[in-house]
Order: structure tokens, then C-alpha cells, then sequence
């Protein structure tokens, strides 16, 4: 990989716009795991879906699931429950009377095949970041959230 130049100074860097370096940071990462999860055949709210119901061998109601992760990234209700339809249509998931939802043994093989691959995608995106950093710059991120009255929560 080639090594990685700074496009500013850091005497240059206290008076950029945080507005649009947290906006193009957020949707160059984000459009990177998109694509690899289209690569494996999923959408993100699939991915998350499946992430959901992986610890519920069980299943787990499907309004349950919907209100975790409608927040997510300005996710509406309608898209996870195409998701959800989606994830039903190929197999990956059933749905019991009464809406409870759990992943088939093929879903559990997908799922389990996409965490694989992104434990890779996460290393490249943090490659050259300590985890110091990392905490560090969200602790700041969290902290200007804070500061404008805003809100954002991830378990």
C-alpha cells in the first residue's frame, strides 16, 4: 500500500470545517462496507439483521429488531422490513407466527462468512490508527454531538 500524504498542514487543520470532514469520512467508510457486503450479496440492513439474530438461536420478535435498528444510519421501518422480506425470500431467515424472526443454518453460514470479511475491512480502515486515536477521536466526535445539542447512540 502506498503511504499515505496529509492534505494539510496541522497548523492548516484547527480551522477546517468538521462539518465536512466527519460528513466525508462517514460516507467514504460507509460506501466502502456497502460494497463489500453487495460483493457477499447483502445490503447493510441485511447485514444488520442478521447480526441481530445471531446471539437468538431462538429468533426474536421482528418489531424487536426493527426498533434497534431503525436508528441506524436514518434507516426507516420500511426499508428493514423489505429487509427483513428479503432475507425471508432467499432462505436466510424464517418468521414463526406472531413475527418472530431467527436466521436458518444458511444464514448463519452467510453471516458468519461476512464477519469474516469484515474483520479484514476494518483493519484496512483503521490501518495506521492506533486504538488510541481511534478512542481518542471518537470521545471528540461524541463530545461535538454533545456540544450541539445532538444525539447518536450505537450499542
Amino acid at each position: 500500500m502506498t503511504a499515505f500524504a496529509y492534505s494539510h498542514s496541522d497548523q492548516d487543520l484547527p480551522n477546517q470545517p468538521i462539518g465536512y470532514w466527519s460528513s466525508a469520512a462517514g460516507a467514504a467508510v460507509v460506501n466502502h462496507i456497502r460494497t463489500m457486503l453487495a460483493e457477499m450479496g447483502l445490503t447493510q440492513p441485511q447485514w444488520w439483521i442478521l447480526s441481530q439474530l445471531l446471539q437468538a438461536p431462538e429468533g426474536r420478535p421482528r418489531n424487536e429488531v426493527v426498533a434497534v435498528l431503525k436508528g441506524y444510519l436514518e434507516v426507516g421501518e420500511g426499508v428493514l422490513a423489505h429487509s427483513i422480506e428479503a432475507l425471508h425470500d432467499r432462505g436466510l431467515v424464517t418468521e414463526a407466527p406472531g413475527g418472530r424472526i431467527a436466521l436458518t443454518d444458511e444464514g448463519r453460514a452467510l453471516q458468519a462468512r461476512v464477519a469474516e470479511r469484515q474483520k479484514a475491512v476494518r483493519a484496512q480502515i483503521h490501518e495506521g490508527i492506533t486504538d488510541e486515536d481511534y478512542v481518542r477521536t471518537l470521545k471528540v466526535l461524541q463530545r461535538m454531538i454533545h456540544n450541539v445539542g445532538g444525539s447518536a447512540w450505537h450499542h
